[in-house]
């Protein structure tokens, strides 16, 4: 249909000026006619150079929408398309990205939910196996208080993964919104610590605070006590029967420092990169806990611009250290 206004809208055109020269004389009408069928046909060569290329680039669209990871867009360098041609290009490459991401996404959660269930497996079993016992006959007092108190153990560990899952879950898709109001170390660190208490004290670890003056930071005081808290289990964890776990605290022109340090067995140096990573369990210290404690530590301090980082101190011992870091309005 275009093709066809395309013609008569030549046709008039060439009449136009072909008949005005008929006044003058027939070869100038007919010189004029032959210029503009000359003219047409070179306008219809560009146009279907081009109606040939837009169709290509239509195609090869087709094939990127079709999972094509192939397509080049290096034929279109040139010419009026070359614009648009670089467009879709970073569209493209935008969109590889994306894909890439979707599939690494895909295969982490599928990995983590894996995760998840052998972790939830194996106090379920135990649970039920523990309730198959307490339901036997014979049992003594001391040992049926000694399961009540084991069942407790596993439920509070599974409530916790859950609970810790859940909150690293809705950080990680930005549903958080962290409070930002002046937080005194002292009462920060005086309610991680009681959260901890017991635990240390049936490991027979001491818990030392060194608080140097009354040091601020900005923050989510309830947040920042949860990610603190899992600091204070992995380090307490990892400390033997009569150890101790110390939390100094200090201000700073720049930053509020926190550091909570053991005198354990240290984390071996291949796996300071990693054990921060969610679900990382490859060495029999990481192998202790569940590996998400420390990942959800990290996402919380640094979701509120702090830092979090793992070293290992001398004689010997880990030492985890977070710094908030001061802005100009605080």
């Amino acid at each position: 249909m275009r093709a066809k206004k395309r013609r008569l809208i030549h046709i008039l055109l060439t009449a136009v000026l072909a008949v005005p020269c008929l006044f003058f004389s027939i070869p100038c009408a007919v010189t004029a006619a032959a210029v503009s069928a000359v003219f047409f046909v070179f306008y219809e060569m560009l146009f279907s150079q081009r109606r040939s290329k837009v169709m290509k680039l239509c195609d090869d669209i087709d094939r990127i929408l079709l999972r094509d990871d192939l397509i080049s867009f290096d034929e279109y360098k040139e010419g009026e398309l070359s614009v648009l041609s670089a467009e879709i290009h970073k569209m493209t490459i935008r969109l590889r990205e994306q894909n890439a991401e979707l599939k690494k996404e895909k295969q982490f959660a599928k990995e983590a939910l894996e995760d998840i269930s052998h972790q939830l497996r194996t106090p379920l079993t135990s649970v039920m196996m523990i309730l198959g016992l307490m339901n036997g006959s014979g049992l003594t007092e001391k040992e049926r208080t000694e399961y009540h108190r084991d069942l407790y153990e596993l439920l509070a560990r599974m409530k916790w993964l859950i609970e810790t899952m859940l909150s690293l879950s809705r950080i990680e898709a930005d549903a958080v919104r962290f409070a930002k109001n002046p937080v005194h170390c002292r009462e920060l660190i005086a309610q991680s610590v009681e959260t901890v208490l017991v635990t240390a004290e049936l490991k027979g670890v001491e818990i030392r605070t060194v608080i140097d003056g009354d040091p601020e930071l900005t923050g989510d005081i309830h947040y920042t006590s949860e990610a603190i808290v899992n600091l204070l289990k992995n380090a307490i964890e990892h400390t033997p029967s009569g150890g101790a776990v110390t939390v100094t605290a200090k201000g700073g022109s720049l930053s509020t420092e926190i550091t909570i340090a053991d005198n354990g067995e240290g984390i071996p140096e291949t796996e300071l990169p990693h054990i921060f990573e969610r679900f990382y369990r490859s060495s029999e210290y990481t192998k202790k806990g569940f590996g998400i404690g420390l990942a959800f530590a990290k996402k919380v301090i640094t979701a509120q611009d702090g830092s979090l980082k793992a070293v290992n101190v001398k004689p010997q011992g880990a030492a985890f250290v977070i710094r908030f870091y001061r802005t100009s309005g605080s």
